[in-house]
């Protein structure tokens, strides 16, 4: 590990450090995956609070659910989701207190109808937390090509209601962007 934040990549224990979440808590991981965050995202909002797990690949969905319930997170759901269709996420309007969207910005194809549909889900005021590659590093991450810039996922995701408050670290090939829907 070479600098205080984690070293090279994204070490989901300190980097939630920086999300301020607070207990009771309702907080989604857009595009989970394997559940990197989970159990950070857990603790960070307590019994009180809630994590939505939500991922598009069904196989991923079904995973992490078993995880939650082997490792006892009682908090935790894991939701079949389409950030790329309106209503694609299971969840109400204006819900989340905070949001997550890590590695995954550079998957999405329709980014205009994904922000729209994730901005829903979240309640004026709510924590917005982008994380992903600033390039693509050793044949990991994204294509050169595909690479979304910390500029350009600022002006995309302003363009939808959000503001930018902070940049916060997150590991040498990464940035973190903090937002507040308005």
């Amino acid at each position: 590990m070479t600098n205080p934040i984690g070293g090279r990549f994204v070490v989901p224990n300190v980097v939630v450090t920086q999300f301020n979440l607070n207990e009771g808590d309702l907080v989604a991981d857009f595009g989970a995956g394997s559940g990197f965050f989970m159990q950070p995202l857990s603790k960070s909002v307590g019994d009180d609070g809630k994590v939505y797990l939500c991922e598009i690949q069904k196989q991923l969905v079904e995973t992490i659910g078993n995880l939650a319930r082997q490792q006892g997170v009682g908090n935790v759901s894991a939701l079949w989701c389409d950030l790329e269709e309106a209503g694609g996420i299971p969840i109400a309007d204006s819900e989340l207190d905070a949001a997550i969207l890590v590695n995954t910005l550079f998957m999405i194809e329709d980014k205009e109808t994904a922000i729209i549909e994730m901005a829903r889900t979240m309640r004026q005021g709510a924590k917005f937390f982008v994380i992903d590659w600033t390039e693509s590093f050793a044949g990991m991450g994204p294509q050169a090509e595909r690479v979304i810039t910390a500029i350009a996922a600022t002006a995309l995701i302003e363009s939808h209601g959000f503001v930018l408050e902070r940049e916060y670290p997150t590991g040498e090939h990464h940035y973190g962007l903090a937002f507040r829907k308005i």
